[in-house]
This record gives C-alpha cells, sequence and structure tokens, in this order.
C-alpha cells in the first residue's frame, strides 16, 4: 500500500500537522510547505497524496484565502477533520512561568488568549506562525520568553509546558479540509454519512439567490455551510461556497444539483466525503 503523505502550511508541530497525523490516525509521513499555495502545488505535482488546509475557526471565522484556492486549482476535498485547538504556553527547559516577560505567538492565538495572558502580566508579541515561534524559542535560547504553540510543538522543539488550555474560550476548533488529486468513491449504502461541498455563480437577477436556495429546501437537504466570495475583475460579483449533508451521489442530492445548474452560471462540484462527527 503507498504511504500517506500530506502537506501542510507552516513549520513542524503546527496545528495543522498535529489535525493531520490525528485523521490519518499517526501513520502519515508529514511535509512542511511555505505557503497555502505551496500546499495545494504539491498535492497537484504528486509531491504528496494529500494536503490538509484549515477553512474555518469557531471563533475567528473562515479562511477566505482557501477558498479562493479551492477554486483556483482542480484538486477535490475527500475529507474533513475537526481539531480543537488546545492552547499551551511554552518555555524552554528549567525556566518557570515567573520568569517570563513576554510571549511570542500567532496574532490569532494571542488574541484567543488575551485575557490569560492579560492575567499572567504578559505582553504577546506577534509572529508568523505559533510553531514558528516556538522554533525560535528552541533556537534562540531566551529564556524570558514564552510561546504559545500545540503540544506537539512542545514535542517537536524540546519545550516544557507551562500551561495548557491557556485559551479564553474552551469551544476553539478549526475545521480543516482533506484534498487530494482525485475524488473519492462514494458508496450509496453510506451517503446520508457524507457532505458535499460546491462553488458556484450565478447572473446578477432579482431573487436568483432564493431560487437556488430553494432547490435544497425543497428536497429537505440540509445546508451546513454558505460562503460567498469576490469574483476577481467583477465589481459585486460573487461565487457562493455551499456544503450540504449528503452525497452527490444519492437521488435526491443529485436532483438539486441538476436543478440548481440550470440557474447558474458556473457550477463545481468540490467534493464528497465523510463527515467528521465529534461532540462538543
Amino acid at each position: 500500500m503507498e504511504p500517506v503523505t500530506v502537506a501542510f502550511q507552516g513549520e513542524a508541530g503546527a496545528y495543522s500537522e498535529a489535525a493531520g497525523l490525528e485523521f490519518f490516525h499517526s501513520t502519515a509521513r508529514t511535509v512542511a510547505c511555505h505557503t497555502f499555495e505551496d500546499v495545494f502545488a504539491a498535492v497537484s505535482s504528486g509531491q504528496v497524496n494529500h494536503g490538509i488546509l484549515p477553512i474555518e475557526n469557531s471563533l475567528a471565522g473562515s479562511i477566505h484565502r482557501n477558498y479562493d484556492l479551492l477554486l483556483r486549482n482542480e484538486l477535490f476535498i475527500v475529507g474533513e477533520y475537526h481539531h480543537r485547538v488546545n492552547h499551551c504556553l511554552l518555555g524552554l527547559p528549567g525556566v518557570r512561568l515567573e520568569d517570563l516577560v513576554q510571549v511570542h505567538s500567532h496574532p490569532q492565538a494571542l488574541a484567543q488568549c488575551e485575557a490569560s495572558l492579560a492575567q499572567l502580566k504578559l505582553p504577546g508579541i506577534a509572529e508568523a506562525d505559533t510553531a514558528g515561534s516556538a522554533k525560535w524559542l528552541s533556537e534562540s535560547g531566551n529564556r524570558k520568553a514564552g510561546a504559545i504553540a500545540s503540544r506537539r510543538a512542545a514535542q517537536v522543539y524540546g519545550l516544557n509546558i507551562l500551561v495548557e488550555n491557556l485559551e479564553d474560550n474552551p469551544a476553539n476548533y478549526t475545521r480543516f479540509l482533506i484534498v487530494a488529486a482525485r475524488p473519492l468513491e462514494v458508496a450509496l449504502s453510506n451517503a446520508e454519512n457524507f457532505k458535499t461541498s460546491i462553488v458556484f455563480s450565478m447572473p446578477n437577477r432579482p431573487g436568483i439567490l432564493f431560487k437556488a436556495m430553494s432547490v435544497f429546501a425543497l428536497r429537505d437537504i440540509d445546508l451546513t455551510k454558505i460562503e460567498s466570495r469576490p469574483i476577481a475583475g467583477k465589481p459585486w460579483e460573487y461565487m457562493f461556497y455551499i456544503d450540504f449533508a449528503g452525497s452527490d451521489q444519492s437521488p435526491a442530492c443529485a436532483r438539486a444539483l441538476a436543478h440548481l445548474e440550470e440557474l447558474t452560471i458556473f457550477l463545481r462540484i468540490l467534493g464528497s466525503y465523510p463527515r467528521h462527527q465529534i461532540n462538543y
């Protein structure tokens, strides 16, 4: 069997890498990429057989860049994973919490730990990413600085966890998409446990969006996510991204998509894939 290789954006120890290892049950070989564009390129070129991409966070919202890149690249969504974000305050070995005078991390991580950092009276220093902050701390040897990153980052860079669950709101999840060069084959017997993602554009006519949504409502198909993105070069025109419950192979969903195609200028199925069931 071909070994699973997964590209992710960031340094080793990133939350994306941790999510990929959890999704593939730690059997994958992970490949770090500098940008999200590099992740798509690695999958498209065959360097890896999967990529993992954050698409939305329960506190911060959607990662719009990856919506745009899904449209720009000819890859397919083959899975999703909801990763619980546990921000850890890391320090060098032997450093105590009271030794710290500042904390480095990605701006979003710092914002999600704002109240906790204020209580600890530790100012935040913004960096490019969480795992990169942990890497910098390990290499710098700065015993007055800490980093906010994942538990895996602590293991990768030989750091101690001074505080776990530093985030102000425990309901902090990031939804990741797993992409591949080929779509997933869906068995009709299991289609109800699937989700489908599509993107489409429509002519600018009164009531057209209502009509588009009605093709799902008339068939009792649950829409789980709706996102719009502007079309470059066409002011005030939009692409609409929709996730709905079910497989594109099931009869009701297939009829809804055929109906939607009659209303749209452009329609593309990004993938049908198993829903990640999680109890929050």
